[in-house]
């Protein structure tokens, strides 16, 4: 839970929402706070630095509302670092969170001999890196499993289980681009195993040391957690 009085998203698309659709709280008499909150679901939470390109999030109104004119204004009154991008009318027992079947992360990085100005805060490797021992290693973690070598510490999510549909690991020109679909994420997980990835490979490891990494059940056995600043929520489906 985010420390009261930070700044987040969804304290900002909640201010945005219920600036344009709250309704008037009879309750009060404070002219700040006359409009009542509209509370918002998203799919799955992002760090400070990690980026979303298909963060979806439900509410709930009573107003109807034109999707064109809706997003919009939305846009014209939100952070010029957050944008809609669409608007849909869900059944009653649509939950951004619950509903959905499958996240899609994709992790990037630089790998190259030394840093350009441009390059911003993105993780920079120097070292070579062989991306097709990368994705053998990627491969052992297809299909169900306990991730809780990949678990943050401050994690309070008892269920570690959860099922990978695809891995994927490729480089462009510079640039690393590490792509994860699962139904399920844990806090941390995908930035721990970019850090195990990069742990076997500088340490000139067999790619299977990802699996027994993984069967141990064991964050200490695992890589150190990457900077968030790669790190994107591409996709989510239902």
């Amino acid at each position: 839970m985010q420390p009261k009085g930070i700044v987040t998203i969804q304290s900002e698309l909640e201010k945005a929402l219920s600036t344009l659709i709250g309704d008037v709280d009879k309750n009060t008499n404070d002219v700040q706070h006359k409009k009542k909150r509209i509370k918002t679901v998203f799919s799955g939470r992002t760090d400070k630095g990690v980026n979303s390109k298909g963060q979806i999030v439900h509410f709930e109104t009573e107003k109807t509302l034109v999707a064109s004119k809706f997003t919009y204004s939305m846009n014209e009154i939100l952070p010029a670092d957050i944008s809609i991008s669409d608007l849909k009318e869900v059944t009653t027992d649509f939950h951004a969170q619950k509903s959905a079947k499958k996240r899609h992360y994709q992790y990037v990085f630089y790998n190259k001999k030394q840093r350009n100005a441009f390059d911003g805060n993105l993780l920079l490797i120097k070292e070579d890196l062989n991306i097709q021992r990368m994705q053998k290693a990627l491969e052992c973690l297809l299909g169900e499993h306990d991730f809780g070598s990949f678990k943050s510490s401050g994690s309070m999510t008892q269920n570690e289980i959860c099922f990978i549909y695809k891995v994927e690991c490729k480089k462009l020109d510079d640039m690393v681009v590490v792509d994860i679909v699962g139904n399920r994420f844990l806090y941390n997980m995908v930035r721990a195993i970019v850090g195990t990835l990069l742990l076997i490979e500088k340490n000139d490891l067999v790619p299977e040391t990802m699996e027994m990494i993984l069967e141990a059940k064991n964050r200490a056995k695992a890589g150190k957690t990457v900077n968030p600043y790669g790190l994107t929520l591409m996709k989510v489906e239902y």
